[in-house]
């Protein structure tokens, strides 16, 4: 069984705005290099969705885990990304495909940024 993962964000018209997305898939690439870790957003920037699949299918992957990249669950993960979802099943119906929570919504992400949001009482002293 290969392991693929894909870090789907929502994309900006500047590429600079994909720069923390990018840090995190270089880290999980480093922490888990038995897995083919992808980017891929909803708009203005590539690949897509679909086009990340679709390559790691062709890789090889047989278990693909997609796991939103978004602060909540808005329209987006609510409308969009299950309707992309359930074409990559139809397209790839061999693969498993696992949908995570979207990551804003874990505790270890709100810890981070809730020790992060203090800290900065600690700066502006």
């Amino acid at each position: 069984m290969r392991d693929g993962l894909i870090l789907f964000a929502h994309g900006a018209r500047d590429a600079r705005w994909a720069a923390p997305f990018e840090a995190v898939a270089t880290q999980v690439r480093g922490q888990r290099p038995h897995a083919t870790v992808v980017l891929a957003y909803l708009e203005f920037m590539s690949p897509t969705l679909l086009e990340a699949g679709d390559a790691l299918v062709a890789a090889g992957c047989d278990h693909i885990v997609v796991q939103p990249m978004f602060l909540g669950t808005g329209g987006h993960l609510r409308r969009d990304l299950p309707l992309l979802l359930e074409e990559l099943r139809a397209r790839h119906p061999a693969i498993r495909w696992n949908l995570q929570a979207a990551i804003g919504e874990t505790g270890p992400v709100i810890d981070a940024m809730a020790r992060t949001a203090a800290a900065t009482l600690d700066q502006s002293s």
